[in-house]
């Protein structure tokens, strides 16, 4: 009976989140007895209103390291404050010698973002951003550089009650400033 629930749920889950493979890399390792070939996947899973999530996967098999990856970026979902199709300020975040800085942008604009930043901004449900890269260009360094940067979003109504504003003040006291 437990075996079916889960099964459910895993289906339920599966079909609520998409799922994109950003990069599949062949390793080798080099032994005495020759090389021994295996991949690496990165993958983002998201389901397009505010949950995120990055997963890397290594196995012999393609398959095999494809199902570890989401499994992996399935257990690192985070919430994502949106504001009005597009992220409540600008923010910047680094991972090792990736850089990268996100900005709200206008209605109609749409995702003017490299490949990486794009699959984890879109999975997000971003609609509006303008983002930049900067330093390497690292695939698994940018994504995890995005997510941190998302993870340091603060939404407009809790950003009003640290400074004891309402949102109406915030949100204008923010494009005064921009």
């Amino acid at each position: 009976m437990d075996e079916i629930l889960e099964e459910e749920v895993i289906k339920r889950e599966s079909e609520e989140f998409e799922e994109r493979i950003v990069e599949i890399r062949r390793t080798a390792k080099v032994t005495k007895g020759g090389k021994t070939l295996s991949f690496r996947v990165l993958a983002v899973v998201g389901n397009r209103k505010g949950k995120v999530g990055v997963g890397i996967g290594k196995a012999r098999e393609v398959p095999d390291a494809i199902r570890k990856a989401l499994s992996a970026a399935r257990a690192a979902l985070i919430d994502v404050p949106l504001y009005r199709g597009t992220i409540p300020h600008e923010v910047t975040a680094k991972q090792d010698a990736s850089v990268v800085l996100l900005k709200p942008a206008a209605p109609g604009t749409g995702i003017i973002a490299g490949s990486v930043v794009r699959a984890v901004v879109e999975l997000a449900g971003v609609q509006n951003v303008l983002t930049k890269s900067l330093g390497s260009t690292n695939p698994v360094n940018l994504a995890l550089a995005t997510l941190k940067a998302l993870k340091g979003l603060v939404p407009p109504d809790k950003a009003a009650r640290l400074r004891d504003l309402s949102v109406g003040q915030v949100i204008r006291g923010a494009k005064k400033g921009a």
